[in-house]
């Protein structure tokens, strides 16, 4: 049994689900019973949001323990639940370790939507956001064209590897110079509408639900970061909207 090969791609699994957005028990959930599958009798996980901490011991009092370090966080909730399914079925499918490698890595490289199926549906949930707000089919069409642009903006400063703050400030700032100026020319009929349904594409709707769940899990320290993320996150967007909002008052534009 090669404890090393074993804990550093139940490790890996971890990584794939954490990077993807996953829960912290589900974490370390899978880590544990990708290695008990493998038959080490003692494992233990420890996971926060940047940080994986695996300790096993297996045959002859071997004891291995391995960090690994996770920079950067999405969302992907099938790549969550290909590595969570994968975990389950280790012994009935009979996986060798260079089959749940070769499947893990298939994994982690598989690609999500294109970026014009996302930059689409971004503008279509920003839309239909507005209608749920009470817009009218005024409103429609700009806030169609600010979620797709949002979607870009967020897209592109991502791979610019910008932190979530600056991202959400910009997006912001974009959502409500947009919706006034729109407003003012008469494309649109409602700005606080059109700026509303536009900044829920951005509100930290999966981090809130997350942090609630880490705490009542037990795992404090992931459920407070993740609080204070989705926080820092909301004022990023209050401030640049906010900011191009008085600024346009002050220059003397639409009153809201």
């Amino acid at each position: 049994m090669d404890i090393n090969r074993i804990v550093n791609l139940a490790a890996y699994a971890g990584k794939i689900m954490l990077e993807s957005g996953a829960e912290i028990y589900r974490v370390e959930e899978t880590i544990v019973r990708i290695s008990k599958n493998y038959n080490i009798p003692t494992v233990d996980a420890f996971v926060t949001l940047n940080v994986i901490i695996v300790s096993a011991s297996g045959e002859y009092d071997r004891n291995i323990s391995i960090i690994k370090r996770v920079k950067q966080r999405t969302l992907n909730l099938e790549k969550i639940s290909q590595v969570n399914n994968l975990s389950r079925h280790i012994k009935d499918e009979a996986y060798t370790l260079d089959e749940m490698e070769d499947k893990l890595t298939k994994i982690q490289c598989s690609k999500s939507y294109s970026t014009k199926i996302i930059v689409l549906f971004s503008g279509i949930a920003a839309a239909f956001f507005s209608l749920a707000f009470g817009g009218n089919m005024h409103d429609f069409p700009v806030s169609f064209a600010i979620g797709c642009i949002l979607s870009l903006i967020s897209k592109y400063l991502s791979i610019l590897q910008s932190n979530e703050f600056f991202i959400n400030t910009i997006c912001g700032a974009v959502t409500a110079l947009i919706a006034l100026t729109s407003v003012k020319l008469g494309m649109g009929a409602h700005e606080d509408t059109i700026i509303i349904s536009s900044i829920m594409l951005l509100v930290p709707g999966l981090s809130i639900t997350n942090a609630i769940r880490d705490t009542i899990a037990g795992d404090l320290i992931s459920g407070i970061s993740r609080g204070i993320e989705a926080f820092l996150v909301a004022i990023g967007i209050a401030v640049g909207a906010g900011a191009v909002m008085r600024l346009w008052l002050v220059l003397g534009g639409i009153q809201l």
